[in-house]
């Protein structure tokens, strides 16, 4: 960070520089001066409860409602909009393709908006205009509506993920944010699950001119509209300023992210920390195996056309997708826990969930189609190929480290993930069906090139931290200052900061050591 604090060094009675509070994490005012020593274990465990108790339920139920409304496109398949909208299949995979060409349009503005504003405030905002959007689903009986309200959709979603991105990273510590990642992003599974019985309630309703599809979309609408309400009033932007945290948990809560060497925020864009996420070589392989795992993705839409191909019926067919959500759980659940323990870590972790999706794959492509019983345990069997991606999303925050350098690499990796989902529809044409063999066949390819990315992405890590290990400690950060801020304003005497506050990225911090 040395080219953006020059300007801001002053003169001092000590020998270390005195910085701009611009040019530090915020958390720098809250940990300065509160001494080396480590936190209590006690009262460590005691604050991650209390802020797992006011974090996870929001979290997970954002998440939960977030997917299930992305997804009702592709239950609403099933239900009737493809005649009522008058869709063909060409169409229907273009609505799936425009969430994502908006998404990936509007991720680095998102990224920039959760940098400069607070970051619950903007997530509310941003899921209370999605509310309205897909409540519009309803009343959209073309494709011209319908390409218009998902493009809305996409927009906002740019700032769901990524946010929750830098939360996690707020909170927890490195240990911690793969199991956290996994508890809300498992919610897709249980929003699979919700929108299967949802369904099933809604293909019993019986109402002139408004039509099962139309209903799942009130539904659902109405409910994500009610949790960004909730989700404004009660949901943190960060540990500095969290209302349910005494002043003194607040401090407490920053030192127990020390560990992390990566701060909390900083509102201040460094160019310098933009350029170095730009050529970092990880930034780019995250990207590539971000892109390449979610063309996997484009099943999320397609699924209930794919089962409903095997051979069952519509009822059997909307029941048969809340196995595909208990599924989902129970896969990222086990690939979090895999990926905790250390010797398997990160990586390791997400080769194995690879390898039953592509069996299942195979498998599919295999089978007699007379087969149908087979042929959906193969199905079910892809869903691994889910959990790679959401143990890469926890360990993005564990090895990269400078707020504009994060929030820069969260955007790049999600554009690739966008990149991706918005390819994958176009493999489901007319012309392969029922078997769509070309797009299992991609599918397959995919998931197992990603597999090697994970690969070469531990292989580079490790051989940094072996790099890291053989240098003498670098002292140039061990001695700085900054004025502490009163609580009337005005400044007081000058406190020593520490290093994990100073908001360096984790190439100038050669203290901080990548998670594998």
């Amino acid at each position: 960070m040395e080219s953006s604090s020059d300007h801001s060094e002053k003169k001092s009675k000590h020998s270390g520089p005195t910085l701009d509070a611009q040019d530090v994490d915020v958390a720098a005012q809250l940990a300065a001066g509160s001494g080396d020593a480590p936190l209590d274990p006690v009262v460590a465990t005691r604050l991650r409860r209390k802020i797992d108790l006011h974090l996870m339920p929001l979290m997970c139920l954002m998440y939960l409602m977030t997917f299930a409304d992305k997804t009702t496109l592709g239950q609403s398949a099933v239900l009737g909009i493809l005649n009522d909208a008058h869709l063909s299949r060409t169409q229907f995979n273009w609505l799936g393709t425009i969430f994502y060409l908006s998404y990936l349009g509007f991720e680095y503005p998102q990224n920039l908006a959760l940098q400069h504003l607070p970051v619950g405030k903007w997530m509310s905002l941003n899921i209370f205009v999605w509310a309205i959007a897909l409540l519009c689903h309803a009343a959209a009986n073309s494709f011209g509506a319908l390409f218009a309200v998902r493009f809305i959709l996409g927009v906002c979603e740019g700032a769901i993920t990524p946010g929750f991105m830098i939360v996690t990273a707020m909170f927890y510590t490195r240990e911690e944010q793969n199991k956290r990642v996994g508890y809300w992003f498992l919610m897709n599974g249980l929003a699979i699950i919700f929108l299967g019985f949802v369904s099933f309630g809604v293909v019993h309703t019986k109402t002139e001119r408004f039509h099962p599809w139309q209903w799942l979309m009130i539904i659902t609408g109405l409910i994500t509209l009610v949790t960004s309400v909730i989700f404004w009033f009660f949901f943190p932007d960060s540990p500095a300023s969290a209302r349910f945290l005494t002043p003194e948990e607040r401090v407490l809560a920053v030192q127990r992210i020390k560990v992390n060497q990566a701060g909390i925020e900083n509102k201040h864009w460094k160019k310098e920390q933009f350029i170095e996420a730009l050529i970092d070589p990880k930034t780019w392989l995250l990207a590539l195996f971000a892109a390449l795992s979610q063309v996997f993705n484009s099943l999320t839409n397609q699924r209930q056309i794919i089962v409903k191909d095997f051979g069952f019926n519509l009822i059997q067919t909307t029941l048969l997708g809340c196995v595909d959500g208990v599924v989902e759980i129970v896969v990222i659940w086990a690939g979090v826990m895999l990926a905790s323990f250390p010797k398997i870590g990160r990586a390791y972790a997400g080769v194995l969930m690879f390898i039953p999706a592509i069996l299942g794959a195979i498998l599919v492509n295999t089978l007699p189609f007379s087969n149908k019983i087979g042929l959906l345990f193969s199905y079910w069997l892809n869903i691994f190929g889910i959990t790679p991606f959401v143990i890469v999303l926890g360990w993005i925050g564990a090895i990269t480290a400078g707020h504009t350098k994060r929030t820069t690499v969260n955007a790049i990796v999600l554009v690739a993930y966008g990149v991706g989902n918005a390819a994958g529809p176009f493999m489901w044409k007319q012309q392969y069906v029922p078997r769509n063999r070309v797009p299992w066949t991609i599918i397959t390819i995919c998931n197992f090139v990603a597999g090697l990315v994970l690969l070469v992405i531990r292989l580079v890590l490790a051989r940094e931290n072996g790099k890291r290990n053989a240098e003498k400690h670098d002292d140039t950060y061990d001695d700085v200052y900054i004025k502490k801020v009163l609580s009337d304003g005005t400044l007081g005497e000058e406190v020593r900061v520490d290093k994990a506050f100073l908001d360096l990225t984790d190439i100038q911090n050669r203290d901080f050591r990548y998670v594998l």
